[in-house]
């Protein structure tokens, strides 16, 4: 499934206000953190893989740079369980 323009903007505005990650229980979310974009392009150029596994490869492709940069993790590993079916369920709403 291919995404036009305005379709790739609004999953990442649905992204950037939805999903966040967390940190010592602290919650930021994709679009103050820069990471908003970054996901929308990793799951459209995945949607036909079906929203479980797109979610979950998108997540690990995104690498988040921390301390600087010195350091880079998966986006999966600062999101919490629950963000993963929120992701998914947006990924869905597209499929319809």
């Amino acid at each position: 499934m291919n995404l036009s323009a305005s379709q790739l903007k609004d999953l990442e505005n649905a992204l950037a206000d939805r999903l966040y990650v967390q940190v010592a229980g602290w919650h930021l979310y994709l679009g103050d953190a820069g990471l908003a974009q970054a996901l929308a392009i990793e799951c459209a150029a995945r949607l036909d893989q079906g929203a479980a596994v797109c979610a979950r490869q998108a997540l690990e492709a995104v690498q988040v740079p921390i301390g600087g940069g010195a350091t880079r993790l998966p986006l999966a590993r600062l999101l919490p369980a629950e963000q993963l079916r929120d992701l998914e369920d947006v990924l869905q709403e597209l499929d319809r």
